[in-house]
């Protein structure tokens, strides 16, 4: 059972104050509400946030885990240095194809190199140490993701995990869904880890910020 975990109200009134997404952006959310899936998309609100989170970190390079639509890529691209790259991974041909064609339209597909295929496979191939790592991909990889990664993270840099309220599931007394189940032991996997220090937002389906120590 879902728990709405943000006030619509509050997400309608945190939007109109929140500086526009450019055109490119707008596009992309207006294909991907008309199709299924439609709520992996960042949004607005929280796609602002990781732009401004990358451009405060000024990341070299960046890894995203789940690519889906672009939306969050193209918003992380715009803090990188003039000569950083963002790798990005996608498991689906289709949505690869699809953001691909949306990296093509942007200022920074230069910088923008998409995969496509396992991400557990691919990540040990890139040979790259990273300022910054956005994890939105299936749920009950998480902690691989995380453990796969979390050593090739320069030291002070940050991983951000989304999703990390699955849909307010993980609220319920007794969690039951397999992704909430998942998520939760991320969680307290994160909590328990003494190599980092984490702070977790409620904003949209719950963003964690993780700094390695």
């Amino acid at each position: 059972m879902e728990i709405e975990i943000i006030n619509s109200k509050a997400e309608k009134y945190a939007a109109k104050f929140t500086t526009s997404t450019d055109e490119l952006l707008q596009e992309i959310e207006s294909f991907t509400m008309q199709r299924p899936h439609s709520n992996m998309l960042s949004g607005p609100v929280q796609g602002k946030l990781l732009e401004l989170i990358s451009a405060m970190v000024k990341p070299e390079r960046i890894l995203e885990i789940g690519t889906f639509m672009g939306y969050s890529a193209l918003c992380l691209a715009k803090g990188l240095s003039p000569n950083g790259k963002l790798h990005t991974l996608e498991l689906r041909k289709e949505d690869a194809d699809i953001s691909a064609n949306y990296f093509s339209k942007s200022l920074y597909h230069k910088q923008i190199i998409l995969h496509v295929g396992n991400a557990l496979d691919i990540i040990p191939t890139l040979k790259e140490t990273w300022d910054l790592i956005f994890i939105d991909a299936d749920k009950v990889n998480y902690i691989n993701y995380y453990e796969l990664t979390l050593p090739l993270l320069k030291k002070g840099r940050f991983i951000l995990a989304d999703n990390v309220l699955y849909h307010g599931e993980i609220l319920e007394e007794k969690i039951k869904g397999k992704n909430a189940k998942a998520i939760h032991s991320f969680n307290e996997h994160v909590r328990k880890d003494s190599r980092v220090q984490q702070v977790m937002m409620t904003v949209r389906d719950g963003l964690m910020l993780i700094q390695k120590k």
